[in-house]
């Protein structure tokens, strides 16, 4: 029986990482995931966003409500939702997809993920491209596809960069997108601060504003005026609620961010995403209208062709030329990661670099043509409504089966190639989100609620016909075995990985840590505070926004080089100590 034991351990050792629940000991606490989400959601799509709100019409009053509301109704989603789903299961989505579904549904899953994927880095490497654009003096690109050779070639070789680093060196670009996210919370902010002045000074000759009350009415005479760019009545309070909702649908209701909340210690840490939703989706989209709104105007253009590039430099100066591209680069790297494991899902036999550099292909012609990242908006919608039915087949896998005496892993427990009921669901689900899309009964916003409660009850109809509730003794026994083997080899691994963290207190360390803290955030807000509070005409606006834009690309340039080395330092640290 010892031997046996022994045996089945060995062969789960063989068995890749990806594939086995994370083991308790891997799990991360509540400042891990507050770091994680505000990088990932402060990115380039904040200024296609943000400019899409003012060109759909929205009010201030419905912006300033309507996006608190639908940010924290997807910050609960991730919490009550998502997480518990990723801490019971400790399995990424793909992982469950392809244990619980088979092979057929996960190839079909991976090949959405793949599209979607693809379309999201095509789009933040053409934002990218957009600043660099401004750089070289080549026209605005007002046009769905490319109207100039030198842009196209400059989005071009953006794309394959991206697709360089995702094949050679991911693991250094994470790193560098972790220390990015303090910086662009602080750059996102202070651009719509700097260019607040301007704008009313445009409204109203004066270049301060007395109180909030004034801010209002400001942003809502010159941004969120209620019109849109057909000079038609704009979106009201529910649809600015829907699609703040919907944007990441596919990471809560869908469960992609289960790759990421399995880590989690406690499914509470759901609630951490706050710093993604209450800044990146909240201050940074609000911030970003205010930043296009001005630069329009400062260039006599509609907000709906100004270019993120553009945006970025009228508020950042040189600085705004280095977030575009950081933060574009950045979100489309992870994304053509992700594309590329979905890809080799979808093709196992192609090794993951080479399908990543495939993959590539079709980023590297996509990332030349605008009009995706212009259509961000509706993308990322349309992705959720595609993905959301997985989310809900596993939701009530997870939470209704048990509860009605169904087996959450009835189809490992039956044994059968292809999990039917799921690949039912999924046709009927996209059939019936779709189908109220053409009869537009409900805002395509909100599509994907009564499609994720159709396909729960559709899949626990058809599972419960397909056996889901039939007993199979030894399957499983043979299930307990293997999860008992898990638990032990998991054991072995703590013993042999458990490391004690060491909290690097050098002096030197913690210079350094004060020296990118003052340099590259303190002063950048003290600047920007500057320009929209001490700026009482227009020369002394002009003065202060100049002293902000000089000062500001040395400090981040500060920034990133002392925020670097103390990474490294503390890295180096914890592997002398290991």
């Amino acid at each position: 029986m010892n031997n046996h034991s022994e045996d089945h351990q060995f062969s789960i050792a063989e068995i890749d990482d990806e594939q086995l629940p994370v083991p308790e000991h891997r799990t991360h606490g509540a400042s891990h995931f507050l770091g994680l989400y505000a990088a990932e959601h402060v990115a380039a799509t904040e200024f296609v966003i943000g400019a899409a709100f003012v060109a759909l019409g929205a009010t201030i009053q419905d912006i300033l409500v309507g996006l608190l509301i639908g940010n924290t109704l997807a910050m609960l989603s991730f919490w009550l939702i998502t997480a518990p789903i990723a801490v019971k299961t400790r399995l990424s989505l793909y992982t469950y997809l392809e244990r619980n579904m088979g092979e057929k549904f996960s190839r079909f899953y991976n090949v959405a993920n793949v599209l979607i994927f693809v379309a999201i880095s095509a789009a933040m490497i053409t934002v990218s491209a957009t600043a660099v654009r401004a750089l070289f003096d080549i026209p605005p690109q007002v046009y769905p596809y490319p109207s100039n050779f030198a842009f196209a070639f400059i989005a071009a070789s953006a794309a394959v960069i991206a697709v360089l680093v995702a094949y050679f060196g991911f693991n250094i670009l994470s790193e560098f997108a972790s220390i990015c996210a303090p910086w662009l919370m602080i750059m996102f902010t202070a651009g719509g601060m700097v260019l607040i002045p301007a704008l009313n000074e445009s409204l109203t000759g004066y270049t301060t504003l007395s109180g909030f009350g004034e801010f209002i009415d400001l942003a809502g005479a010159t941004v969120f005026t209620g019109v849109n760019a057909a000079g038609e009545p704009g979106i009201g309070l529910l649809e600015v609620i829907g699609f703040a909702w919907a944007a990441n649908t596919f990471a809560h209701f869908g469960l992609i961010d289960m790759a990421l909340l399995r880590y989690a210690k406690k499914s509470v840490y759901g609630l951490c995403t706050a710093t993604g939703m209450m800044f990146g989706h909240y201050i940074a989209w609000i911030s970003a209208a205010l930043m296009g709104a001005a630069t329009a105007s400062i260039m006599k253009t509609s907000i709906a062709v100004v270019e993120p590039g553009d945006v970025a430099y009228y508020a950042l100066g040189s600085t705004g030329f280095v977030i575009v591209i950081v933060a574009g680069w950045t979100t489309a790297n992870s994304n053509l990661y992700r594309a590329g494991l979905a890809a080799q899902a979808v093709f196992p036999k192609i090794a993951r670099q080479k399908i990543t550099l495939l993959v590539g292909l079709v980023v590297v012609f996509g990332s030349c043509f605008p009009f995706i990242y212009r259509n961000i908006l509706p993308l990322l919608t349309y992705a959720g409504l595609i993905l959301v039915p997985i989310g809900g087949i596993v939701f009530a896998e997870q939470h209704l089966f048990p509860r009605m005496g169904m087996k959450t892993n009835w189809f490992r427990l039956k044994g059968v190639k292809d999990n039917v009921p799921a690949l039912i669901t999924w046709a009927i689900s996209l059939a019936f989100g779709f189908g109220l899309n053409i009869i537009n009964i409900i805002p395509f916003y909100y599509l994907f609620l009564p499609t994720w409660f159709v396909s729960i009850i559709v899949y626990t109809v058809f599972a419960k016909k397909h056996g889901a509730g039939n007993e199979h003794p030894e399957a499983e026994a043979r299930e307990t075995a293997y999860d008992e083997a898990v638990k032990a080899y998991h054991t072995e691994l703590e013993r042999k990985e458990s490391v004690e963290i060491v909290k690097d207190t050098r002096l030197l360390s913690r210079g350094i840590m004060a020296i990118w803290i003052v340099v590259g955030l303190v002063i950048p807000a003290i600047l920007a505070w500057r320009v929209l509070f001490s700026s009482p005409d227009l020369y002394a606006y002009y003065v202060n926004r100049q002293m902000f834009y000089d000062l500001t690309i040395w400090c981040t340039v500060v920034y990133f080089a002392f925020a670097w080395w103390g990474l490294q330092r503390r890295k180096s640290l914890q592997k002398a100590s290991a």
